[in-house]
């Protein structure tokens, strides 16, 4: 039985990925920085699986101490941690860099990137005194270096998370710890929608961005059984699990006309 810790993981691709790790028969420890939003996971997955394999702790990934006290308590309860899944991330609405308010920026960089940093920094510390464990960093919009309108800080910690799994890779090389990363592709979540406010110019840029997300898009789902069947498979140091492909996107694009979808409604 795997033990699994999920940053952020009270809703969306978390919570997803925590339900599957669950049904496939592992012990879950999930986080959240709201106590209401987190006893509402745990009391949702209470109801499907056993509550001796879930823990839930609230966790402010921006705060060190919160990220030792996650993973002290789930060593507490299950003895052990096998996976440690970086997911917390936010984004911002989708104004220029200018327009985004210096508490915003600060929120996005702490709990994107400074959150994922005291993660890796907890999970392999603790990881080598153990002698085993894997790390996963979780990519988005921005990890390949590809530039979006609006999306230049929430890109910005995405390449930085890239070049933080190449570089932990090889610093991990001859231990008993791999690290990894996860490509979720484009997900139906409250992140994702969350983007745009109801102004007329963000309403216009959600309008066509729907017809994108309505071609390339899935619903958690349908994406968070192939992950975890992957996480748990993966002994290579490096691995790359990743859900959209380019020959999925080819397929999605040509069937498109043939597949009409309506995600959103």
């Amino acid at each position: 039985m795997k033990t699994v810790i999920i940053t952020g993981s009270t809703k969306g691709i978390g919570y997803g990925l925590a339900k599957e790790f669950l049904n496939q028969g592992c012990q879950v420890t999930i986080c959240g920085r709201n106590e209401t939003t987190l006893e509402q996971a745990y009391q949702s997955l209470s109801q499907q699986f056993s509550r001796e394999n879930i823990l839930g702790i609230t966790c402010d990934v921006s705060k060190f101490e919160d990220v030792q006290n996650l993973w002290n308590q789930t060593i507490n309860r299950f003895k052990k941690v096998d996976i440690f899944i970086n997911n917390a991330g936010l984004n911002l609405p989708r104004f220029t860099v200018w327009e985004q308010t210096p508490e915003r920026i600060n929120e996005i960089i702490n709990t994107n990137l400074t959150g994922t940093i005291y993660g890796v920094k907890v999970a392999i510390s603790e990881m080598k005194k153990q002698g085993f464990g894997a790390v996963y960093l979780m990519e988005g919009s921005g990890s390949d270096g590809m530039k979006v309108k609006y999306l230049t800080l929430y890109g910005t910690t995405k390449y930085a998370i890239r070049f933080l799994k190449e570089s932990l890779v090889d610093e991990v090389k001859n231990t008993n710890i791999i690290v990894g990363s996860i490509s979720p592709g484009i997900v139906v979540t409250d992140l994702l929608k969350g983007e745009y406010d109801d102004s007329k110019e963000q309403q216009k840029l959600w309008q066509k961005a729907k017809k994108v997300f309505n071609i390339l898009a899935d619903h958690v789902e349908t994406v968070t059984p192939y992950l975890v069947d992957k996480i748990l498979e993966n002994k290579q140091n490096g691995a790359r699990i990743a859900w959209l492909t380019i020959p999925k996107v080819i397929n999605k694009v040509i069937c498109s006309p043939f597949n009409k979808r309506n995600l959103f409604d």
